[in-house]
């Protein structure tokens, strides 16, 4: 028998000896005074004398972390997730059969303790245990340290483990918690209404990528898990929501990376008469705000940088990013013409070295090259704008260029956290994207967006001028808590199935 099975045949045998003893196993509930962090924080000021003094009484409860024994005198480390605090156990200061239990614990169990907080001679905050009840058997052994790659893949596929031995972990759950609530704060507070809207979608819309497929039975009809909420949110303006968020899941059929999970967690807001430039400054604001509430300070440091979130944030427009990155690779200037004609992006898009999609216009093909020069070079945050009508369907053109639409994307980290447009409310203008869309869809892209009618008509109906935004709440809180990997900020990432 190898030792984990030796191991788990031990606690199983304990388990059997607790209900020989009488003990209810699995009881339904514990009556504690505090957590163990708010004991903590209560007593942790106080001196030992203090205590000796106020003799102050305590019940409560977690996760055994620790056990320790020196001759009479036995110590447990108790964890509620939050605090930790130790628990002194003498044979003669308990019940018969309640040091019995004592003696069939281990480490991962969840216990009771009643008694006395005092400071041990070592100055540690304890409780003289006088009453000790037994909650949840712990049949696995808990592993005690992380390292190496194993162990990190252990850590994504059972987070339980991970939080109950990790306090990192914890705090990182924390933070996103904080930076999620700061988001709806800073919205809220500035007239925003939160909404739903469907996550089964009859059409793919929103966003160019390729969805998950589902089919429901009762209508026998195809549907797709969102990939973008835009389309729907949008309809709210036209109904007269001027100011509008949701904070949604998205699922998109696309490969898996330390930046991108199949599902995702975004911001999206919408406001009227507002464009993309308002919503840079909106979005300084926004981001140092929900840092501040989040980590304490609009710093933080990830990859080894340390990032500064306060505004304001540099500007650069992508064709001009691309002619200073390309000009830095050749050694020679690169014209503005370069970018806007087909053969020319092409040729320049080969002498660097940059692959791009089949059939791709000057638009996709200067993107690619800003995917493949530019995105490693942005860490401090940059809004890179005015994107190519190519690769924006859904975004409005400027007035003074139809190649361009007013749209940037906010990079950090060197990696892209937000992206936002002035909204393209001309409903004959966007059925012609859409139908440039069905184009390349016939070619074989296929995240190229699909004809939504129905959102044609909202349109028709008249959408004020609007701008709108999506923020990567995962990636953000990355940035946060200085995290490597998107599935490390995500409770239970999508994972490969384990080989029997």
């Amino acid at each position: 028998m190898s030792e984990g099975h030796e191991l788990v045949r031990q606690r199983q045998a304990n388990l059997e000896a607790l209900r020989r003893l009488g003990v209810d196993v699995y009881p339904r509930t514990y009556a504690r005074t505090d957590a163990i962090a708010v004991l903590a924080a209560r007593h942790g000021p106080q001196t030992a004398a203090e205590l000796e003094e106020a003799r102050p009484e305590a019940a409560t409860a977690g996760r055994i972390l620790a056990i320790r024994s020196f001759g009479k005198a036995n110590f447990l480390v108790l964890s509620d997730g939050v605090g930790r605090i130790q628990a002194y156990i003498r044979q003669d200061a308990l019940s018969e059969r309640d040091f019995a239990v004592f003696k069939l614990l281990d480490f991962g169990d969840f216990v009771g303790v009643r008694g006395r907080v005092f400071r041990t001679k070592t100055n540690e905050l304890t409780i003289w245990v006088s009453s000790l009840t037994f909650l949840s058997k712990c049949l696995h052994p808990l592993p005690e340290k992380w390292h190496g790659l194993q162990d990190v893949e252990i850590r994504y596929r059972q987070r339980y483990l991970d939080l109950a031995v990790n306090p990192e972990s914890r705090r990182v759950f924390e933070v996103r918690s904080r930076a999620i609530a700061g988001f709806r704060r800073f919205l809220d507070a500035r007239g925003f209404l939160e909404v739903e809207t469907p996550m089964m979608q009859p059409i793919a819309g929103g966003a160019l990528a390729r969805p998950f497929v589902t089919h429901h039975n009762a209508l026998d009809m195809t549907l797709y898990l969102r990939i973008a909420p835009e389309l729907y949110l949008k309809r709210l303006t036209v109904g007269g929501i001027e100011r509008v968020y949701e904070i949604n899941r998205n699922f998109r059929n696309e490969g898996i990376s330390t930046q991108h999970n199949p599902e995702f967690t975004m911001l999206e807001f919408y406001q009227a008469y507002a464009d993309y430039r308002d919503l840079m400054a909106e979005t300084e604001e926004m981001l140092a705000s929900v840092a501040r509430d989040a980590i304490g300070s609009d710093t933080c440091t990830f990859g080894g940088e340390t990032i500064s979130l306060a505004a304001p944030y540099r500007r650069v427009s992508l064709r001009e990013a691309v002619r200073e990155a390309a000009a830095r690779r050749l050694g020679v200037s690169v014209a503005p013409d370069e970018l806007r004609d087909g053969a020319r992006a092409a040729a320049l898009a080969a002498r660097l070295g940059v692959a791009y999609p089949d059939g791709a216009g000057a638009g996709k093909i200067t993107t690619a090259i800003f995917e493949a020069l530019c995105e490693d070079t942005l860490v401090q945050p940059t809004f890179v704008y005015d994107f190519p009508t190519e690769v924006s369907p859904l975004s409005k053109q400027r007035s003074d260029d139809p190649d361009t639409v007013e749209r940037f994307e906010l990079y950090i980290g060197r990696f892209e956290v937000a992206n936002a447009f002035s909204e393209l409310n001309d409903p004959a203008e966007q059925r012609a994207r859409f139908e440039a869309q069905l184009a390349e869809r016939a070619r074989g892209d296929a995240e190229a967006h699909a004809m939504d009618e129905d959102y044609l008509r909202a349109l028709e109906h008249g959408m004020p001028p609007a701008g709108g935004e999506g923020v990567g709440i995962d990636r953000f809180v990355m940035l946060l808590t200085g995290a490597p990997s998107i599935r490390d900020v995500i409770l239970f990432p999508l994972m490969r199935p384990q080989a029997d």
